[in-house]
């Protein structure tokens, strides 16, 4: 399905600030829809204004819906709707005095054009199917009311709100909880989950009739500094978000001022009870605390060890001892340096970009000969459990191609790096002299080898290839299976 982006790119001139006014819109009118018990459809003019495309489109979580299957980039002629063209033409909302029959079920259709400034953009078609019409109780009364006042708004270009922030996914909605506020900040009106989320903070007394500002300051900041965002957002003087907490209780509020006909005739305040995600989101914050430390204290540990080996590596006498225990300081170093990135980041995930360069400069400062190493291309991110062994693998195949790609020469080493959705594709070139008459992987007795082909192949699923290079020296490539990033 086309974007609305492209759907204006494509039928219309729209400027940018235009199109950033639909896209406010469309972010926040579930609640137009869920108070309408309605479909909204956002139509908006072709470029000769001969016909209307549909370039949006919203369901109720309230009511049953008009329209079951998609109608966005649906075109219709000028013509075919007379109450878009109404609207457009005159500015104004227009209502269906009749319910439309022709889909087997009774809509009352309305049209409401939508301002920005001193222009108009577009036109939303409010559809409502009667079928399940009833007697409308004082909650149902109240949504129609409040989405009258809505549209009105939005008619006369104050709805979306300019200064306010995107609206989060996890802002409260209609059925949540909704409170209905007059001019003086006191509430009118009280939903059932609205009053359900104050009980839970503590009140005892009726709602209705109370200055909400001062009854929810009483509850959450009894003998404390009381939060200025609150009095702002309870008041329903300004559109913005709060939270306030009693005890263990935390409700999210949000503010929507009633601005219609030039003056502020009242607020909705949209009430969520978040206690038990805030909890959640607690627990996770102290497990990804307790992860990251002991990520560090790995990385402290592995660095013990590695101090160790290398004091023991200077008390040895035999060469071959001595080198024995300085590779297995590097390969330590290697999984340090992947644990110390961890320790520094939320989430079981890396940027492998900088533990690989890392590895090169480690790689090069140990390296008795003058050989320059350098990355070609990004490794991105990758998880945990799979940076570890490919941080081991870059290792030995750096070390390898130092030293015995070169021994005491110079050179240059490349490590070059292809990633798609599925695969890591790591190849390590060097200019070197070259492999072995008669060398097969198989029969390799090289350690560093092994190692890499234990965890290419056993570990990572995934495939190692030793070749001589196209100009000389020797070419290994990894090929690893991953998830998209």
């Amino acid at each position: 399905m086309p974007t609305l982006s492209e759907l204006v790119a494509r039928h219309t001139t729209c400027d940018p600030a235009d199109l950033e006014w639909m896209h406010s819109l469309v972010s926040d009118w579930q609640l137009l829809a869920d108070l309408s018990f309605a479909d909204l459809i956002l139509w908006i003019p072709l470029r000769d204004e001969s016909a209307w495309v549909a370039v949006a489109q919203m369901r109720p979580t309230t009511g049953p819906t008009v329209y079951h299957d998609d109608v966005v980039g649906s075109i219709v002629a000028a013509g075919e709707r007379p109450l878009i063209d109404t609207a457009w033409r005159e500015h104004r909302i227009c209502r269906e005095g009749d319910p439309d029959w022709s889909s087997g079920v009774p809509v009352r259709e309305e049209t409401i054009p939508v301002r920005r400034d001193d222009h108009f953009v577009a036109v939303i078609q409010r559809s409502t199917n009667l079928s399940s019409a009833r007697t409308p109780s004082r909650l149902e009364l109240t949504y129609l009311q409040s989405a009258s006042d809505l549209a009105q708004m939005v008619a006369e270009g104050r709805f979306p709100f300019p200064d306010e922030g995107p609206i989060l996914v996890r802002s409260p909605r209609v059925g949540d909880g909704l409170l209905r506020l007059d001019r003086a900040g006191r509430v009118t009106y009280a939903s059932p989950n609205a009053l359900s989320a104050y009980r839970r903070l503590g009140l005892h007394a009726d709602l209705v009739g109370t200055e909400l500002g001062k009854t929810t300051a009483t509850l959450c900041y009894s003998g404390e500094p009381i939060n200025e965002d609150l009095m702002l957002v309870a008041s329903g003087r300004t559109p913005r978000e709060t939270e306030v907490e009693a005890g263990a209780i935390v409700v999210q509020l949000r503010a929507i001022p009633l601005i219609v006909g030039g003056g502020r005739i009242g607020a909705l305040v949209l009430v969520r009870d978040v206690t038990e995600l805030r909890r959640r989101e607690r627990e996770l914050l102290t497990k990804d605390a307790t992860i990251r430390e002991i990520h560090h204290r790995v990385k402290n540990n592995l660095q013990t060890v590695a101090a160790l080996l290398r004091l023991q590596a200077r008390r040895l006498r035999v060469p071959e001892g001595r080198e024995a225990l300085e590779e297995a300081v590097r390969r330590v170093g290697s999984i340090a340096i992947v644990h110390e990135t961890l320790s520094h980041t939320p989430e079981e995930i890396v940027d492998f970009d900088d533990i690989a360069d890392r590895v090169i400069v480690m790689t090069g400062e140990v390296s008795a000969a003058n050989v320059v190493v350098r990355r070609v291309g990004c490794f991105g991110v990758l998880p945990a459990m799979i940076a570890t062994p490919v941080a081991m693998v870059l290792t030995e195949l750096l070390q390898n191609a130092v030293q015995h790609g070169f021994a005491y020469g110079s050179g240059t080493v490349k490590v070059i790096v292809s990633r798609t959705e599925e695969r890591l594709d790591v190849v390590v070139a060097d200019d070197g002299q070259g492999l072995p008459e008669g060398f097969e992987l198989e029969a390799s007795t090289s350690l560093g080898l092994q190692i890499v082909r234990t965890l290419v192949v056993g570990e990572l699923s995934g495939r190692l290839a030793v070749r001589p290079g196209k100009d000389g020296g020797t070419e290994v490539s990894v090929t690893i299976p991953v998830l998209p990033a």
